[in-house]
């Protein structure tokens, strides 16, 4: 699982941060999901390593401007391109109507199976290696975080093990695998469990823009390995925050403490403290950390490997 920041500004753009975007790379399955699309994200996937060749799901927070107008022009270069199979979307009500008014009024077909998923807080997606939910946050308009778990996997089989205690291979392999007791032919009993190494635990990753600080954006935060959490403010504009129903650095910092969360990467912030100004992004950064020390700040086209629990996490730039 690997996290590109395609998009870390706020409400417009700047020269050094387009709008939002967020893209979850799964290398074991070549799959690309993408979390809101803002105007230009088809554009920084190009200038990035991803490959939109490998989009297939894509889950929007908001009908804010800012979270969805690079939407259509991304599913309709993805139709030019004739390379994507099929996109499956999920987001809030009217997301399906935004959509066919622009296909409708821009002349455009899309030449693949595009399916809007409207969602409602609970489990909106599952197969047999993640588990996807939704929540409602606190916007100005409904708003959704997400949360991607991984399901746990069996510990590596010790092959080398079976085949000393002369245990034929076969079907009987996989039922081991899975930690099943078999009764073997000549009548011994085995533990699939005591062939395996401990399982490796499912990661946990969250998504939770825009909002001000809720309940909602706790529990989908819970336990994660990592939250990226919205910080359009800095502490001393609180009274805005509350106003604007977006969080200061020192809410996305209380999130990720009171969820138990591993690793808080902020991003969603206001062009007010850009460099030079009387506040910086860097006091957003002290001011969360002070709070939750494990805080890091996104830029674009930082990259994230969201590690196991025993792996050590990797933070790069693409340079």
């Amino acid at each position: 699982m690997q996290i590109t920041f395609l998009g870390t500004s706020s409400g417009v753009p700047t020269r050094s941060r387009n709008v939002s975007s967020v893209a979850l790379r799964l290398p074991q399955r070549a799959e690309m999901w993408l979390f809101d699309c803002g105007e230009g994200t088809q554009h920084q996937i190009l200038h990035s390593d991803l490959k939109v060749s490998q989009l297939s799901r894509i889950f929007i927070t908001h009908m804010h401007g800012d979270h969805i107008f690079g939407l259509m022009g991304l599913l309709a270069s993805c139709g030019l391109a004739g390379n994507v199979d099929r996109v499956d979307i999920y987001g809030p009500a009217g997301l399906n109507e935004y959509l066919q008014a622009c296909s409708r009024y821009s002349h455009t077909h899309f030449s693949y199976p595009v399916k809007v998923h409207t969602v409602k807080p609970g489990v909106i997606y599952e197969d047999a290696e993640f588990t996807v939910s939704c929540a409602q946050l606190h916007h100005r308009i409904p708003a959704f975080g997400y949360r991607i778990a991984e399901k746990d996997r069996a510990g590596r089989f010790d092959i080398e093990k079976a085949q000393a205690l002369e245990i034929p291979p076969g079907r009987v392999y996989g039922q081991l695998k899975r930690g099943e007791t078999v009764t073997l032919p000549d009548g011994r009993t085995i533990n699939g469990s005591e062939l395996c190494g401990p399982t490796e635990i499912g990661r946990k990753f969250a998504y939770c823009t825009d909002t001000v600080y809720c309940d909602g954006a706790v529990e989908l935060a819970r336990d994660a390995d990592v939250v990226i959490h919205e910080a359009t403010f800095a502490h001393q504009d609180a009274e805005m925050a509350f106003q604007r129903l977006h969080s200061t650095s020192t809410m996305a910092a209380q999130t990720a403490l009171t969820a138990g969360a591993h690793r808080l990467i902020m991003t969603h912030f206001s062009p007010r403290y850009a460099p030079g100004n009387s506040v910086e992004l860097k006091d957003l950064l002290k001011e969360a950390r002070a709070i939750f020390p494990n805080t890091e700040m996104a830029y674009d086209f930082m990259m994230y490997e969201v590690p196991r629990r025993r792996d050590q996490q990797l933070v790069t730039s693409k340079s």
